[in-house]
């Protein structure tokens, strides 16, 4: 990409992070008060998006999707379009909680495609992969928390339905308790694992300039991410609870677990470079 549209991309990066920051605020706090800053923020990023991706094409004499981060780019941008014109069209704002973080995530993805200098000091390559740990670790703790507390919500779900539960059912926290358990937990173990994602991307990328997208490793990261950002909005805006709850817990758990045995050699690989 051409270093005044990689400017604007990353410029239209950082206008959707205000919505990002939205979906996170409107998970913790379950509140919407950020919605119309972010919204226009987002309008606005959509605006130096597409600047950015015209200048790309005057400048190559094409149509910029050619490769990975171009694609990536213009998929970004559209989605962002087709928000746009639904909540305009239909007042859809909890299509918020999945687009704003996705279309973040896709864009500064998509800046990432110009190589660039690796880091000359070890000491700061040790201190941002041992920070990306500490997110990962910190991350997986509250989804490993919100996946048992789904649990006991399903087995507690399931006693109450019996006339006589078992003597361990009286020993549980409450329905409310331990569902208010599972929106902190998992909204946390989110906004760790998206940091996580953000700072590792950024190392991979700087670490094994632009080929770092090809690693399998990272593939499986995003995918990962990917998965928690569905069951974060299926959480959110559909209201699942019970068992379709827990078990989409369970998966994003599992997918987490695949993601860490793919990554537990990274750090030695990255760091002997």
């Amino acid at each position: 990409m051409a270093e005044m549209s990689v400017i604007w991309l990353r410029v239209a990066a950082a206008l959707y992070s205000v919505g990002l920051l939205h979906a996170i605020l409107m998970l913790v706090r379950r509140r919407e008060q950020l919605y119309r800053i972010a919204l226009g923020a987002f309008a606005l990023g959509a605006v130096f998006h597409l600047v950015s991706i015209v200048e790309e094409g005057l400048l190559s004499s094409r149509c910029p999707i050619t490769n990975f981060y171009e694609t990536l780019s213009m998929c970004a941008f559209l989605v962002a379009i087709v928000y746009l014109f639904v909540q305009w069209r239909y007042k859809m704002e909890s299509l918020s909680a999945f687009i704003f973080p996705m279309v973040f995530v896709m864009s500064l993805v998509a800046t990432l495609g110009n190589p660039v200098d690796v880091y000359t000091s070890p000491v700061v390559r040790s201190v941002w992969l041992t920070v990306h740990i500490i997110l990962v670790l910190l991350g997986f703790a509250a989804l490993l928390v919100t996946a048992v507390a789904s649990l006991l919500y399903l087995f507690q779900e399931r006693e109450l339905k019996h006339k006589k539960p078992h003597k361990f059912y009286y020993r549980l926290p409450a329905l409310g308790t331990l569902d208010d358990l599972i929106s902190k937990s998992m909204a946390l173990g989110f906004v760790l694992v998206t940091l996580a994602v953000i700072a590792a991307s950024t190392y991979a990328f700087i670490a094994m300039r632009a080929g770092w997208i090809r690693d399998p490793r990272i593939a499986i990261s995003f995918f990962t991410w990917g998965i928690y950002l569905v069951m974060v909005f299926l959480r959110t805006t559909a209201g699942w609870r019970g068992r379709k709850a827990a078990i989409m817990t369970v998966t994003v758990l599992g997918f987490s677990a695949i993601t860490w045995a793919a990554h537990a050699r990274l750090g030695a690989i990255l760091l002997k470079q």
